[in-house]
């Protein structure tokens, strides 16, 4: 192997006793050479920043003097436009009409004002605000046009006390509203309710139990029976019972026959009700239980029963609520009496929503008044199992938390 000749200074290592000094780097200084000490630093004055500004929001629902100057000339102008419609131009007449053609033009009017002042996105929230407030006035309107025309109607029969302590026995379609009243009705009602509850009551809630707790192949196929049940016509109902009852068993018409065709219409809201509320149960308090060595029975029966308790009651009152007012189930099944009859085996038993039925058939205005105070009766107890029903539900959250 040929090696080059070096041309460069050659390396030796450092002597014994010399300072160890390298030809190829400058000499290390002394320590004996002063060092001179760093410069003071400075201090800097703090620069102050200023934070970015805050991207504006856009304010929708702000509503200041100027929106409702528009609303109100809004109003104006579309109620006149629709009176001059109406009274000089189209050969049209009707209140409903009317009212129409001033929600159009007022509609109209308003965003017209709106989309000259604000923006398209304030413009599209002002008309979806103002499509939720009119429907929700509608319904509004709808039902209590339907609660003061019924109370105003039945005011004259609810005004005598003999109308909740009398039957029909006596009364015939001449006598005045003095004579005679709904308590057979009354009473009927009540039977006839309290036997559905004594029979819906315990099924709905085993079917819930079984839908969740339970489950299996065949809980798909029944909660699409109750899902479908729900909206299953009263009619149907009562022609059920007044086959399986009435021909098949040979049984007459009675509150007993009546209360299980209501029974057909409570069971499904029953039972989809305290699914509903079941499922709500946390599943913790479910696996604490069956740590602690209780049986799946058990816990549902101390566990989650318990817990679901105030749902449950308001599953019970909706579905009081449907039974209540059904009218095709009892005209099938129950008969119509002027007496007053307290056993549901035997005879004829007359409930609130048959008296009215038969009594707006009269063309006597005194019966025609009882039906509306029967109506006006029936429509309470509804609305009050209504109100009832949500006071147990938010009783039963505030209790959850």
């Amino acid at each position: 192997m040929r090696t080059l000749p070096s041309t460069g200074p050659r390396y030796e290592p450092p002597r014994p006793g010399s300072n160890g000094a390298s030809p190829f780097l400058p000499p290390l200084p002394s320590s004996r050479t002063p060092i001179d000490p760093p410069d003071p630093i400075e201090p800097v004055e703090p620069i102050e920043v200023e934070p970015p500004p805050e991207p504006e929001r856009r304010k929708l629902r702000v509503v200041d003097v100027q929106d409702r100057a528009s609303l109100g000339g809004a109003a104006l102008a579309g109620l006149s436009l629709t009176w001059v419609l109406y009274s000089r131009i189209l050969p049209t007449e009707g209140t409903l009409g009317f009212i129409v053609c001033w929600w159009l033009s007022f509609t109209a009017f308003y965003l017209l004002l709106t989309g000259l002042r604000r923006g398209r996105v304030v413009l599209a929230d002002r008309f979806a605000v103002l499509l939720a407030h009119s429907g929700a006035a509608l319904v509004g309107i709808a039902l209590a046009t339907v609660i003061g025309y019924t109370l105003i109607r039945g005011a004259p029969a609810l005004m005598h006390w003999n109308f909740f302590s009398q039957d029909l026995r006596t009364a015939g379609p001449l006598e005045p509203l003095s004579t005679g009243g709904a308590l057979h009705a009354l009473a009927g009602t009540l039977i006839q309710i309290t036997m559905a509850i004594a029979v819906t009551l315990p099924l709905g809630v085993l079917c819930a139990v079984y839908l969740t707790e339970v489950g299996g192949r065949a809980s798909r196929l029944v909660r699409s029976v109750v899902e479908a049940m729900t909206a299953l016509p009263s009619i149907v109902a009562g022609l059920f019972a007044y086959v399986v009852l009435l021909i098949s068993f040979g049984m007459r018409l009675s509150g007993f026959v009546a209360a299980m065709a209501i029974s057909v219409m409570m069971l499904p809201i029953i039972a989809r009700s305290s699914e509903v509320v079941l499922r709500l149960v946390p599943s913790g308090l479910r696996e604490a239980s069956l740590a602690l060595g209780a049986t799946q029975w058990r816990t549902v029966w101390s566990v989650v029963l318990p817990t679901a308790r105030p749902g449950l009651a308001t599953a019970l009152v909706l579905g009081t609520a449907r039974g209540i007012g059904e009218t095709s189930p009892v005209l099938l099944t129950a008969g119509y009496t002027t007496y007053l009859n307290l056993n549901p085996f035997s005879g004829p038993m007359t409930s609130l929503p048959l008296f009215t039925f038969k009594m707006s058939q009269s063309p006597e205005n005194n019966y025609i008044s009882r039906a509306f105070g029967a109506a006006a009766l029936l429509l309470v107890l509804v609305l009050l199992l209504f109100a009832f029903s949500r006071w147990l539900a938010g009783r039963g959250r505030s209790g959850a938390r």
